[in-house]
């Protein structure tokens, strides 16, 4: 049964509106928002996007508060990139199971264990984490960067998943993967796309890297979010299978309106990500609160790995103008 929201909800959520736009401007605040949130929450963004564009927006802005739309690891390569300004993450326990799979102390172990091998970390790692590698990646920019490093050896945390995609598409590299996942991509199963293929023959299925590896095998393209949203446009196809958190299907729609979209299963909810709600939007720009700080020795150390992604992806000038 579908829900559908009463008169009630829709004042109460308009005068939330009203609130986080008032707060907004008084704070100088500007709101980020990943491509997975709720689609109230990608209504009120000034930003938007994966988790590259947000890392290029973060050090873009010259609001005084950055409210982040997303998860803890966001947050904190928000003020990583930003030590000035007042990040806030509206949901204090908006965590990311991935970024938790890892730890600075496994990771230093397995450095003595490869000494050759350079560490590129994903973004949805700890800022401890990062502060261990050598260079940050995402899932849109990850073969790029295991690319432009001279190591032939490289430990990849914590995504197997993507570490898997990474080396398939560069076999001169040696990939070292970490045994960690994302719990709502790898629910995504081959069956669930053969099924809904049948369902839609004419549909292509675009895939984000961080599912398995036999379902990627199903794919016919293989993008991070903001690539899904770049390649549809373009595309003459009218139909699409989307194998990423269904959240993104608010904003393809949108963008796409004479195009139809199809989700495998509706198990593809990130239950973190859910947890932002306009109210606590409100609720941290009106008392400042949940701010995300990082201690400035780890700061340092993680920042020269997200500036080193940055400045591989073609940011150095965006750092330079900023003073980073």
């Amino acid at each position: 049964m579908t829900y559908r929201e009463t008169d009630k909800e829709k004042k109460y959520a308009q005068e939330l509106r009203k609130k986080i736009t008032r707060l907004k401007k008084s704070r100088n605040a500007v709101i980020i928002v990943h491509n997975y949130q709720r689609d109230e929450i990608q209504d009120i963004a000034d930003i938007s996007g994966d988790s590259l564009a947000l890392s290029q927006a973060a050090v873009r802005t010259d609001a005084k508060v950055i409210v982040f739309c997303g998860v803890h690891f966001m947050a904190e390569s928000a003020s990583i990139l930003n030590p000035a300004k007042v990040v806030l993450l509206p949901v204090a326990e908006a965590g990311c199971p991935m970024a938790d799979m890892i730890t600075p102390e496994k990771l230093r172990a397995k450095k003595l264990e490869c000494p050759d091998a350079a560490v590129v970390c994903y973004v949805n790692s700890s800022a401890e984490v990062k502060a261990q590698s050598d260079v940050c990646c995402t899932s849109s920019n990850a073969i790029e960067i295991v690319k432009s490093l001279k190591n032939k050896r490289i430990i990849f945390v914590p995504d197997r998943n993507l570490a898997t995609y990474v080396q398939s598409q560069v076999p001169k590299k040696e990939i070292i993967p970490w045994s960690g996942f994302c719990p709502t991509h790898i629910r995504l199963q081959e069956e669930n796309v053969i099924s809904t293929k049948r369902l839609h023959p004419e549909a292509e299925f675009i895939a984000h890297p961080e599912c398995q590896p036999d379902v990627l095998a199903l794919a016919d393209h293989i993008c991070s979010t903001g690539g899904m949203f770049t390649y549809i446009k373009k595309s003459h196809k009218k139909e699409f299978i989307i194998g990423t958190e269904s959240g993104m299907l608010y904003k393809l729609k949108k963008e796409n309106p004479q195009k139809n979209f199809y989700l495998p299963t509706e198990n593809l909810i990130c239950p973190s990500m859910k947890l932002t709600t306009l109210g606590w939007v409100a609720h941290a720009l009106e008392y400042m609160v949940h701010e995300v700080k990082v201690d400035e020795q780890i700061r340092q150390k993680a920042k020269r790995s997200l500036d080193k992604m940055l400045e591989i992806s073609g940011e150095k000038k965006w750092m330079a103008v900023s003073g980073y």
